[in-house]
């Protein structure tokens, strides 16, 4: 397992085909890595597997404290627990020109902001709809009480993105078994089922 760093290229050239200064060894196969054209066009040096899972930046919010969650104008005064550097927050920083600023209560997780949000300590929390599912299931909140939205955003940041694997570019061999794997995982309903067992929605990617 790797921390995220400051953004994807940086993560695919110190895991995948660079390595750091300190000499660690490099991963043969990264999964959970953002497919996009422009991504690839500027990592030449690294070859993407097949997607097999669309993402989406989504809300948990506690009902009772929100009437509903439809657009973004509905956070209000509300405090929104969040991991900081993630999608969600740089979304809600640079969302109606700062707005919700001081809305938002940064962790150095999404694991820490999940807690926050479960303890009563912000009646919204933002991440990825996969993580706050996960973290809803796990905790047995039920889900009449913490509804999960997702809202619409004209801002610069992608709120749906699918995610697949990368190689170094002079592995493609691997990169093909890897999306041949995966495909027959979803043809038989096993990467459903996997998702399932961690309360997670399998939203297959466009095509799949």
């Amino acid at each position: 397992m790797v921390d995220a760093g400051e953004n994807v290229d940086g993560d695919l050239r110190l895991n995948l085909w660079k390595g750091d200064l300190a000499g660690s060894p490099l991963a043969d196969l990264m999964l959970h890595v953002p497919t996009d054209r422009q991504l690839a066009l500027r990592n030449d040096q690294v070859f993407f597997t097949a997607p097999y899972f669309e993402q989406e930046i989504a809300f948990a919010y506690r009902k009772g404290d929100l009437e509903g969650f439809d657009k973004l104008d509905d956070i209000g005064d509300k405090t929104v627990a969040l991991e900081g550097s993630s999608a969600a927050d740089l979304m809600l920083l640079t969302a109606q020109g700062g707005r919700f600023r001081e809305n938002l209560k940064h962790y150095k997780s999404f694991e820490e902001a999940a807690k926050a949000y479960l303890a009563g300590e912000a009646p919204i929390l933002a991440g990825t709809r996969a993580a706050i599912e996960a973290a809803l299931f796990a905790a047995k909140a039920p889900k009449d009480d913490n509804p999960i939205a997702t809202v619409p955003s004209s801002g610069l940041v992608k709120t749906r993105w699918e995610i697949g694997g990368a190689v170094k570019t002079d592995s493609r061999d691997l990169a093909y078994a890897v999306a041949d794997a995966v495909t027959a995982l979803n043809t038989d309903g096993r990467l459903k089922a996997i998702c399932e067992t961690y309360g997670v929605t399998y939203t297959p990617p466009k095509g799949y």
